[in-house]
């Protein structure tokens, strides 16, 4: 087995794999992979070792609270981007599941299938990414939301992403020309420049969103806590990770705040999405101002002589003992 060289350098993962244990740390760097320095100790459940067991559990609540989230989402019918933004939080959703079954190795790096799940894994983080920036653009109203050109084209794109990195990640990690497990450039750039320009892209087309469109300010908090906590977790994950290991003795590492922070960030995009979009109250304020109408276009005689709430005579529309049943039925 060849020892990979550490240092840092643009293209490969040498550096970084051998400070975290990503998830295609194992098919990158050498024939065996790249194996980290330090890394959270396993536990044997069911005669089953189980890797990174804190983040495993950080991993189940993420799930939890994206559930939470897209369930507050949904129930917010007429909010502007709400189909939209959706999306992204499925899409969050699957990376989650994806990376709980590969870095606690319930899908073992030995498996034959590892490397299709790593790849797809792959794919569905960049994938995330890209439905964050289209995103960014429904608040222009470039497309009016909810439309079919508004969501199919951020769905057909984003599945589009998916299968392009997907493909090249595979066909990287089974070195495929012109593709090289122990040079995976053109993956570190998907990985690193194309993830990280999305996510800048989307909170710049935020800042101008909310500068140029909205009155109040508070929602540019939601943006810097969220790009505080993302950026908070970035730099845990790949300087600090091997220091927390070795303090902590084994019991977790920086995998373990990475996640965190990442599930953190994302909260924050819910938080900022829902203060800068109000569900439409048309309907009921509507049927209350048609109400006042109709009583204002009430005659004098009418409402004195039982009008629309009085017990009614004669010719009157009213004909219970409160007047409410022909109203209604003439209303409606």
């Amino acid at each position: 087995m060849s020892t990979p060289n550490l240092n840092f350098a643009f293209g490969n993962f040498n550096k970084i794999c051998s400070t975290v244990p990503l998830t295609l740390c194992p098919l990158v760097g050498t024939t065996d992979g790249i194996e980290p320095i330090c890394y959270s100790r396993n536990v044997k459940l069911a005669d089953t070792l189980i890797f990174e067991p804190s983040t495993l559990i950080i991993h189940i609540i993420a799930l939890v609270m994206t559930s939470i989230m897209i369930y507050h989402i949904r129930s917010k019918y007429t909010a502007v981007g709400r189909k939209e933004i959706v999306m992204f939080f499925y899409l969050y959703m699957l990376v989650t599941i994806f990376d709980l079954l590969l870095i606690s190795g319930i899908i073992p790096t030995a498996s034959s299938l590892y490397p299709f799940f790593t790849g797809a894994h792959v794919g569905l983080i960049s994938a995330t990414f890209w439905c964050l920036l289209l995103n960014g653009f429904v608040g222009f109203q470039f497309a009016e939301d909810g439309t079919p050109m508004s969501l199919w084209s951020i769905r057909i794109s984003s599945f589009v992403v998916f299968g392009a990195v997907a493909a090249v990640s595979i066909l990287t990690f089974q070195n495929v020309s012109p593709f090289s497990s122990t040079s995976p450039v053109a993956l570190w750039v998907i990985f690193f420049i194309f993830n990280g320009a999305a996510f800048l892209i989307y909170v710049i087309l935020q800042v101008v969103l909310v500068v140029n469109t909205l009155d109040d300010r508070w929602p540019l908090g939601d943006i810097t806590f969220g790009v505080a906590f993302f950026a908070t977790g970035q730099v845990i994950l790949y300087v600090f990770s091997l220091d927390i290991c070795i303090f902590a003795k084994h019991y977790i590492d920086g995998l373990f705040f990475g996640t965190i922070a990442t599930l953190l960030s994302v909260m924050m995009v819910y938080k900022y999405w829902d203060s800068i979009t109000k569900e439409d109250l048309e309907f009921s304020v509507g049927s209350k101002q048609n109400v006042w109408e109709v009583k204002e276009l009430l005659g004098d005689d009418e409402m004195a002589g039982g009008g629309l709430y009085g017990r009614g005579a004669g010719n009157s529309p009213a004909s219970g003992p409160y007047g409410q049943a022909n109203y209604y039925e003439e209303r409606y």
